[in-house]
């Protein structure tokens, strides 16, 4: 297993790309049912908040580093992390090894028509991709039963679902054993990315981990959320307790 560290409270394993493929790769192969959370910034600042959603992060099996907030913070700890490990990117080279490995993919969420294409688009670049369902839904309780059941008819192996944070990874807790899925992991805005409807930063800035101003250039009514990357850095430098390494079984 890989090793872990304390982010204010919210656990991150040292993990490279490769590593959470062959831990889903190998997750779907023992058919044991895995959540996998991609930490950033804000979830680490609303778990600080919200007790539920910090038991679903301290509680998953695996936790990728999902933001150049996360790798500082790693680093400041010692850890030798230079790349995020995310559900935009995840979702692409998941998709690839699914191909291979005949694994059955199911995507779930973003608005009605999304998950279909951003399907289609997967298939094109990956032609022997089995895509065991796609629906739009919400997560509300209404249509909990509904979703759960079109899941487990589907026999799914991976789950990708899009509901935002943190409604998602809260969902996914809840639901996964009852879906029959093996592995299943939160993807955000990631299935409109694929399906083009949204537009990514481009590289040379996600690689500098400059994305979220990206996303304010985009999407200005997101800079009350923007606020989280401050109080991260103040916590983490001043207040936070951020300097621990954790084991699974100490979670």
């Amino acid at each position: 297993m890989p090793r872990r560290v304390d982010i204010l409270g919210v656990p991150v394993d040292v993990v490279t790309e490769p590593d959470a493929l062959s831990f889903v790769r190998e997750r779907i192969r023992t058919h044991t049912p895995s959540r996998v959370v991609t930490v950033n910034v804000e979830y680490v600042m609303h778990a600080y908040k919200d007790s539920a959603f910090a038991h679903v992060l301290q509680t998953a099996d695996m936790a990728t580093p999902d933001s150049a907030g996360i790798l500082w913070a790693m680093r400041r700890q010692g850890e030798d992390v230079s790349q995020r490990v995310g559900g935009s990117d995840l979702i692409w080279s998941l998709s690839e090894q699914a191909s291979r490995e005949g694994h059955r993919v199911f995507l779930l969420g973003a608005a009605e028509g999304v998950a279909q294409c951003a399907a289609s688009r997967l298939q094109t670049r990956n032609p022997n991709l089995t895509v065991a369902g796609t629906w739009a839904g919400s997560p509300g309780p209404s249509e909990r039963a509904f979703i759960v059941d079109l899941i487990r008819r589907s026999q799914t192996d991976l789950l990708f679902v899009a509901f935002g944070s943190p409604r998602q990874d809260l969902w996914i807790a809840e639901n996964l054993l009852h879906t029959g899925a093996c592995v299943a992991i939160g993807v955000g805005g990631s299935f409109d990315y694929v399906a083009g409807t949204a537009r990514r930063a481009p590289a040379w800035m996600r690689d500098r981990g400059m994305e979220w101003l990206w996303r304010l250039y985009r999407q200005p009514w997101r800079w009350r959320r923007m606020m989280a990357i401050p109080r991260f850095v103040w916590r983490v430098t001043f207040g936070g307790h951020a300097s621990s390494r954790l084991n699974k079984e100490d979670m």
